[in-house]
């Protein structure tokens, strides 16, 4: 099996699932297909009713069409408009009815409760053409319905956009709370919704900077230990936790490589603050920079064969790239203002960055050579920004003006047209965006 269904086999997998049962699939969608990144467009009228089962069915749809709303391509239809019932759409679906409403494209699925697991089974139609575009049927735990849901909108957003979804995601980032000279912040995680919040750490030691290791659900992160800048690696699902280093100057900014097998970071040393790669395997480290320069903020390409990062060698702060052994580095930012937090694109096709000028913060993006910059948000401070593993949404964080000033999280669209908050009990700062969940 290949393609998007063996994704969803392997991920289900994960979930204590059993054996795939089926896969359904059917023709291209009749609509022109979604181009994801350039302009605006109208976002495809879909209808997502309950699925048959009971109110977990009807959760799990309601999921669904939030992940899809949620993402600015679809419109999920009102509920009151739809004419057929969960299982009466499960023996065919009305379409001339289902067009009536509006609908270009139609889910239906259903869930059936088996002991401590559950089967699921979903289709997804073409309504003005009358025709099954895709679908499985799979058991999984009763327990991870909601991560079934977003595998489920994963693959409607695959087929509807040629686009990898990103639903089955989860954000961790720095829960701040308390007044703002005696803050509070811990490492936090959920899903790329809201949901299953939960703290990574106590609260006890400053946390700064998380970030995503591209392989396994291990973070690394720099916390105050002592007074003492520290590096850790932390494995969230077992909660084991390493320091990855105690280095004789201040450490910050630590990002993993493509292969999760090295850690890119700043370091100040001797008086400089350049950056150093760290081997995890060998723990042996390399200094990429050197020179007078504060370099800092480093973020691989997704071959691994680039780094870029920010630099104030020209006598402001701009953004910069390099090859990997730290030769051939070249500056890539020429607007007006100061560059900062460079991170590379999933898809390898864009730089996001944190622009500073005229006392705002924004959040932009680049090619990597420099060219087609283009803002995406600006306010009082929009910093810190990290990619959804598709390439296509970015999150990051805003603080409001004011010694009282909120600061949030938020996920923006590479077009600019789909900007939303990020909801989180406390504040938030500092968003990693997690790989597709295994």
């Amino acid at each position: 099996m290949t393609g998007p269904f063996a994704r969803i086999s392997s991920r289900v997998a994960a979930l204590g699932a059993g054996l795939v049962l089926a896969v359904m699939s059917g023709g291209a969608f009749a609509q022109t297909a979604i181009t994801v990144d350039k302009g605006t467009q109208a976002p495809i009228p879909i209808a997502v009713p309950s699925f048959a089962g009971g109110d977990m069915g009807a959760q799990v749809a309601q999921v669904i069409s939030a992940d899809l709303e949620r993402s600015g391509l679809f419109r999920p239809t009102a509920p009151g408009t739809y004419p057929q019932t969960p299982d009466q759409i499960q023996a065919q679906p009305a379409f001339p009815a289902w067009r009536s409403t509006g609908a270009d494209a139609l889910v239906s699925g259903r869930v059936v409760p088996q002991g401590g697991k559950a089967s699921y089974e979903f289709r997804l139609w073409d309504v003005q053409a009358e025709q099954q575009l895709t679908g499985t049927a799979f058991t999984a735990d009763s327990a991870n319905w909601r991560r079934v849901a977003h595998i489920i909108a994963d693959t409607i957003y695959k087929k509807m956009t040629g686009e990898d979804g990103y639903f089955d995601t989860r954000i961790v980032y720095v829960s701040e709370s308390g007044p703002k000279n005696r803050r509070v912040k811990r490492l936090a995680i959920m899903d790329q919704d809201g949901a299953n919040h939960r703290f990574l750490t106590s609260g006890k030691d400053l946390v700064m900077t998380p970030r995503f290791s591209p392989r396994d659900q291990t973070i690394t992160y720099m916390s105050y230990f002592n007074d003492k800048p520290r590096v850790y690696l932390f494995n969230i699902d077992s909660g084991q936790q390493e320091v990855l280093g105690d280095f004789p100057g201040m450490t910050f900014a630590p990002r993993f490589s493509p292969d999760g097998n090295k850690v890119v970071m700043s370091m100040a040393k001797d008086g400089n603050t350049d950056i150093f790669v760290i081997d995890l395997r060998t723990r042996k480290i390399a200094r990429l920079t050197s020179g007078p320069a504060i370099e800092t903020s480093p973020s691989y390409s997704p071959d691994g064969s680039q780094i870029t990062y920010n630099s104030d060698q020209s006598g402001g702060q701009q953004l910069y790239v390099m090859n990997a052994d730290g030769s051939g580095q070249r500056r890539i930012s020429f607007g007006d203002g100061r560059y900062a937090t460079p991170v590379w694109s999933p898809r390898g096709d864009y730089i996001a960055f944190t622009k500073m000028k005229g006392g705002r913060f924004a959040i932009g993006v680049m090619k990597p050579d420099g060219s087609g910059e283009r803002i995406l948000s600006e306010s009082f401070l929009d910093e810190g920004p990290t990619w959804a593993p598709n390439g296509r949404v970015i999150a990051f964080f805003r603080q409001s003006p004011g010694a009282s000033g909120t600061v949030k999280l938020y996920s923006v669209d590479i077009t600019a047209s789909n900007e939303r908050l990020m909801p989180t009990p406390l504040d938030g700062s500092d968003p990693a965006w997690s790989p597709l969940n295994p």
